[in-house]
């Protein structure tokens, strides 16, 4: 299978119970801008996005098009629970990152703790999504394996 024409990751779903509150959450509090805000009539199709990248974030309300009752429910109750996932981010400076959102009552799942990679933290949408924060440092992949090699050896 040739997949050499594909050129960039664009869009990554995130299931939200109310997009509204959602998009508060992600434009207020993540400094995430608006990318698209369409009614499509059969859904709502709201994107946001980091100011100068090109990645997006599809805030998708759970029941939608794709999903009957049944599996809506099913859906909403793993999205409560943290359980479809994350979204991983970068900070220039994740301990301001941390107090600012811990300061705005954001739920933090995690305080910012080094890691062979950097240093890092963890907090939820309103919804149960999970999102760490991370301000890489300059270790190679080999650096970080041997960190945690040595880590399981003890």
């Amino acid at each position: 299978m040739n997949t050499n024409h594909i050129t960039a990751l664009h869009i990554r779903s995130v299931p939200v119970l109310d997009q509204d509150e959602a998009l508060d959450f992600y434009t207020t509090h993540l400094g995430f801008e608006v990318r698209d805000d369409i009614d499509l009539g059969f859904m709502r199709w709201l994107t946001v996005g980091v100011p100068g990248q090109n990645t997006s974030l599809l805030l998708e309300l759970v029941g939608g098009p794709q999903h009957d009752e049944a599996t809506a429910a099913q859906v909403r109750e793993l999205v409560a629970k943290g359980a479809l996932g994350g979204v991983f981010l970068t900070s220039d400076d994740v301990h301001a990152t941390y107090a600012a959102l811990r300061d705005a009552g954001v739920e933090i799942t995690q305080e910012p703790v080094e890691q062979p990679y950097g240093t890092d933290f963890g907090l939820r949408d309103p919804f149960g999504n999970h999102i760490r924060v991370s301000q890489p440092n300059a270790a190679t992949t080999e650096q970080v394996q041997d960190a945690y090699d040595t880590a399981a050896a003890r």
